[in-house]
């Protein structure tokens, strides 16, 4: 697919994109074409005009995602400055750009005395990730919070869906495929700067404590079954420290991988499906991945 062959842009369209620099696990191959949209309406205007057939993805900040070794193809669609605003509408919401980070979304509603959105501080993403897997962490998920949200579809057309009509359940939303969230409403409840700030940084001292923040990870690799944890059925299969190629479980919390230097995808991907196969063989739990994976092998 030329660029001849795609439609004009006012943002910025760029050829085999190389995306582990985009990702958390710095591995994956490139995407086919990377569109950065400059507003709204070069986003709707694209994907009016562009083939049906060509795939389309989102990228947030590639926390929670391994791009596989052989690369994307069709276009990815990253949402940048233009997407990252958050404004309060009221004393209780907040708007949100899909593009904004939690930790911009949780400082504002702090600035704003909005109580409750505290826990987005703690999820290493964007808001469009958040409204796609219900994103959660420390007892509360997004589908508590969320009003409602804008979508691009496919077609370019602009939807508004609300929290109901996403049919949140764990870390899962019927969101249509390749839709892209541009804006959502949170809602929180009154509260005191002071003691918001204070639960963010028992957030941040807790996160600091017990997971590999220093480390090249993707997050949370598996959603936890019901009545059980990932992290504890992982080293109860012995698992903790388990390496293939460049990737390991993490020493610190298991239900991490971690790309110790050069690994692959390949080899990150492996390396949670051996987990998987000896987390079935010692409990006969299929644990199932929270962590997309997307793009070819290559």
């Amino acid at each position: 697919m030329s660029v001849a062959e795609l439609p004009r842009v006012a943002g910025k369209l760029t050829a085999n994109a190389p995306l582990a620099p985009l990702v958390w696990f710095k591995s994956g191959g490139c995407a086919q074409w990377l569109f950065e949209p400059k507003d709204l309406d070069d986003l709707q205007s694209f994907l009016r005009n562009l083939d049906p057939a060509t795939p389309v993805m989102a990228l947030g900040l590639g926390s929670n995602m391994i791009v596989r070794d052989g690369g994307v193809p069709g276009v990815v669609v990253r949402l940048g400055k233009a997407f990252a605003k958050v404004k309060h509408v009221d004393a209780t919401m907040l708007d949100c750009g899909g593009g904004a980070s939690g930790i911009l979304v949780s400082s504002t509603a702090r600035d704003a005395a909005i109580a409750g959105l505290e826990f987005l501080r703690s999820i290493p993403g964007t808001v469009g990730g958040f409204v796609r897997m219900n994103g959660g962490a420390y007892g509360s998920e997004v589908k508590d919070i969320l009003v409602d949200c804008d979508v691009v579809l496919r077609d370019g057309q602009l939807a508004h869906l609300t929290v109901g009509e996403l049919h949140y359940s764990y870390r899962h939303s019927e969101l249509p495929e390749g839709a892209i969230v541009v804006s959502a409403r949170f809602r929180g409840k009154p509260g005191e700067p002071s003691a918001i700030q204070a639960e963010m940084d028992r957030i941040s001292e807790s996160r600091e404590a017990s997971q590999p923040l220093r480390s090249k990870t993707g997050g949370s690799t598996f959603k936890n079954p019901d009545g059980h944890k990932a992290w504890q059925l992982v080293d109860e299969a012995g698992c903790r420290g388990l390496q293939i190629g460049g990737a390991q479980v993490s020493e610190k919390h298991t239900n991490f991988l971690i790309n110790t230097g050069e690994a692959s995808s390949a080899d990150i991907e492996a390396l949670g499906e051996e987990v998987r196969r000896r987390v079935k063989a010692k409990s006969g739990i299929d644990l199932q991945w929270e962590i997309q994976r997307v793009g070819e092998v290559k």
